[in-house]
C-alpha cells in the first residue's frame, strides 16, 4: 500500500473551539507541523490552512479545514483534487469517543461512528478508503450528554492524556508516511513500555 501524502486534522475554526475534545484532530495536525518546523497559511481554494512538511524523505501536504466540522468534506476533497492524492494516500485525524483519553489507534477504511467530519467526508468521496487517526476523548456515559461533551474542554487530567496520544502518533507517523501501516498500528497500539 502506498505512504502518506495528505494528512488533515478535524475540527471547528474559531476561538471558541479551541482545545475543545472534537478539536483533537487541529491538534495533530498543529502537532505534525510543529515537530517538522512548518507553518500554516490560509488556502482559500482549498477551504483551509495548508503547509507542508518532510518526513523520511518524503513531502507531506497538511490541511485543516475552515469549515465546520460537519462541511469537512469540501476541503478535503479540494485538496486531494488540487494536489493529486488518492484517498487511500490521506490520512484524517479526528476525536473519538469509543476510545478512552490517552489512546490514539490507526484505523483505515469503515463506517465513521457518528463522527460529523467522518461522515461528510465519506459522503462527498463515495466510499471510506482513507486512513483515520482515531484520537480517544472518552465518552460522557450517555448519548443526551455527546454535544456538550465533544464541544467542552477535557479536564486538566484528560487534556494531558490526550497530548500523550497525539505524540504516540506522532512517533509512529514516520512507518505510515511509508506505507508501513501494521508496523505502526502495532508500535501504536501496543502503547508505551
Amino acid at each position: 500500500m502506498e505512504g502518506l501524502r495528505l494528512i488533515v486534522g478535524l475540527g471547528n475554526p474559531g476561538r471558541d473551539y479551541e482545545r475543545t475534545r472534537h478539536n483533537a484532530g487541529f491538534r495533530f495536525v498543529d502537532a505534525v507541523a510543529e515537530r517538522f518546523g512548518a507553518r500554516f497559511a490560509v488556502d482559500a481554494k482549498l477551504f483551509g490552512g495548508t503547509t507542508r512538511v518532510e518526513i523520511g524523505g518524503q513531502t507531506v501536504r497538511l490541511l485543516r479545514p475552515a469549515t465546520f466540522m460537519n462541511l469537512s468534506g469540501k476541503s478535503v476533497l479540494a485538496a486531494q483534487q488540487f494536489w493529486k492524492i488518492e484517498p487511500e494516500q490521506t490520512l484524517v485525524a479526528h476525536d473519538e469517543l469509543d476510545l478512552p483519553p490517552g489512546t490514539a489507534r490507526l484505523k483505515f477504511d469503515g463506517g465513521h461512528g457518528g463522527q460529523n467530519g467522518l461522515r461528510d467526508i465519506t459522503r462527498l468521496l463515495g466510499h471510506a478508503r482513507f486512513h483515520r487517526l482515531r484520537v480517544g476523548i472518552g465518552h460522557p456515559g450517555s448519548k443526551d450528554r455527546v454535544t456538550p461533551w465533544v464541544l467542552g474542554r477535557a479536564s486538566a487530567d484528560d487534556d494531558l492524556l490526550i497530548a500523550r496520544a497525539i505524540d504516540d502518533a506522532l512517533d509512529v507517523l514516520p512507518l505510515a508516511v511509508d506505507g508501513n501501516y501494521m508496523d505502526a498500528m502495532t508500535r501504536l497500539h501496543t502503547g508505551r513500555p
